[in-house]
């Protein structure tokens, strides 16, 4: 399902004196299929403009175009938002507060059910729902507050994974988490976009995370889009990351480093470890030196 915002703007607390513009003239397309990285230090409008994308927020101004729906900038409300809610699930940071249910298998069917979906059907979608985050059927009678909290995190995960939903939002998904952990979280969601075909959306702080796993980066700039491109592109660049204020995958930190100590030119941005030691190989044979 494609999104697409159309000179978008969003005003908080408009005609108050607290009145804020957190989005102005943002224009992007999320193409079907894809997964795209959104960056941006705080402040950015990157959890903005995130709840555009299910609904949570209507714009002040322009459209938001989701699937066939089109959202436009309107006093009245607009009806039936669960159909696009259903389609466009957002994981927001520490998903696992707000589970709530008895048991972990009435929580990951509340979400499948509050859509319309019959009970029993909810239950098979809990099923593999929870087989797909890497849980056993056996805790689906247990009290999800009586599980790990990596256990509670994957649970909240499923619930929204149950859904079925054709875009997924990833809202800094590995808050909290230790190196492995944030790791094993990040390959599940890469599984389930590619086994889905499900477009993902993750919002994050981590660059090595935008660098691995991303088709596409949007730097989100003061409200708006400053750069949209492939990693290779947005990486290529490290310097004028730096200078918005935001980090690098620390390989590129360490091509950047060989460049100004040893003089070694680089052909392209290394994404990851495996890259940087093939590029530095490479590199040392040509004997390419400032």
């Amino acid at each position: 399902m494609r999104i697409t915002l159309e000179d978008v703007e969003y005003r908080y607390s408009v005609n108050t004196p607290f009145e804020h513009l957190a989005l102005h003239d943002v224009n992007m397309t999320i193409e079907p299929g894809t997964y795209t990285a959104v960056i941006g230090h705080t402040g950015s409008g990157k959890s903005t403009l995130l709840q555009h994308l299910n609904v949570l927020l209507r714009p002040t101004k322009g459209r938001v175009i989701i699937g066939e729906r089109t959202i436009r900038a309107q006093k009245k409300k607009e009806k039936n938002l669960k159909s696009i809610r259903q389609k466009v699930g957002i994981v927001f940071q520490f998903p696992e507060h707000q589970l709530f249910e008895e048991t972990v298998e009435k929580d990951i069917c509340f979400g499948p059910m509050n859509f319309g979906v019959p009970e029993a059907k909810a239950k098979e979608l809990a099923r593999i729902a929870l087989k797909q985050v890497g849980l056993e059927q056996e805790i689906l009678k247990k009290s999800p507050f009586d599980l790990s909290g990596g256990q509670m995190r994957r649970v909240a995960i499923a619930g929204v994974i149950a859904m079925e939903p054709d875009v997924l939002v990833l809202d800094e998904p590995t808050a909290g988490l230790d190196p492995r952990g944030r790791k094993e979280i990040m390959d599940m969601f890469y599984q389930l976009h590619k086994d889905r075909g499900i477009s993902t959306i993750l919002v994050t702080h981590s660059m090595e995370d935008a660098a691995r796993y991303a088709d596409d980066i949007i730097i989100m700039h003061k409200g708006t889009v400053y750069q949209k491109g492939k990693p290779e592109e947005i990486f290529s660049k490290p310097d004028q990351l730096l200078e918005l204020g935001l980090d690098v995958p620390d390989t590129v930190r360490f091509q950047l480093m060989l460049q100004r100590e040893m003089g070694i030119r680089f052909a392209r941005p290394s994404l990851s470890l495996e890259d940087l030691v093939a590029d530095i190989k490479e590199a040392m044979e040509r004997g390419n030196r400032l």
